[in-house]
């Protein structure tokens, strides 16, 4: 059996008041976790909670991914947007034209995301998180496909996408051209977790073989595995459960 998703985990200087912005835009539960940071729970059929890792560091360049988050109408997505204001969220400008129908924001600590239209068919099936949109080649969307075990449901033109056989959010990568990995670790990372009778060696090796390779963040003594995607992505595999 492969790995699941276990988190989509960001780097917070506040994780708290950061935990409290998401909970109220996507309606979702805080949780104990196991390691002792902030989380939340998805009260939909997303398939992996989120996680507030603190962090000293700055954001200082846009994320690998964010957020696509869908509309039913467009007073739907009135409405989210002025709830994401409200709690904190502001407009940011990434070069959007006028004539898109997503609004751009950022979260209380610069972390972009999208409120896209009723009229994207692409998401049309899709909750609401629909989409982690993320910036990277064909070759990782081929590796992600391949190391969770979730079927291609896009492949064109270099772009490709992944959704998990149980529903939730799709994952996204654009294709080229993308942006060069800034130095430093991402803010946002994926914790893969083994199952419970699982072996988290076995499942570093396969993920290795994958086109994986093991990184060393300065994460010193820790019991899970910091991992990179073909595209230098970081990501964790914890221990099984």
């Amino acid at each position: 059996m492969t790995c699941h998703l276990h988190a989509l985990c960001f780097d917070a200087n506040d994780p708290l008041r950061l935990s409290r912005f998401w909970a109220g835009v996507l309606d979702w539960k805080s949780a104990d976790d196991p390691r002792g940071d902030i989380a939340l729970l998805p009260g939909d059929d997303t398939g992996f909670r989120i996680r507030f890792l603190p962090t000293q560091e700055q954001k200082s360049v846009p994320n690998q991914m964010h957020f696509d988050l869908t509309s039913t109408s467009l007073e739907d997505q009135r409405q989210t947007v002025a709830r994401a204001l409200e709690l904190g969220a502001r407009h940011i400008d990434v070069g959007q034209l006028p004539e898109e129908d997503h609004v751009v924001l950022a979260d209380p600590e610069g972390n972009e995301f999208c409120v896209i239209g009723p009229d994207n068919r692409f998401l049309a099936d899709c909750g609401f998180i629909g989409a982690l949109a993320s910036d990277g080649s064909q070759e990782v969307g081929y590796f992600w496909s391949a190391a969770l075990g979730w079927p291609l449901v896009w492949d064109q033109d270099q772009e490709t996408a992944i959704r998990s056989p149980h529903g939730g959010p799709k994952i996204t990568w654009g294709g080229p051209p993308h942006d060069p990995k800034p130095s430093g670790k991402y803010r946002l990372h994926f914790d893969l977790a083994p199952p419970a009778d699982g072996d988290q060696q076995a499942e570093v090796d396969r993920l290795v073989s994958l086109g994986a390779t093991r990184v060393d963040i300065g994460q010193g003594e820790v019991s899970w595995v910091v991992m990179a995607d073909p595209d230098g992505h970081e990501f964790c595999v914890l221990t099984p459960r």
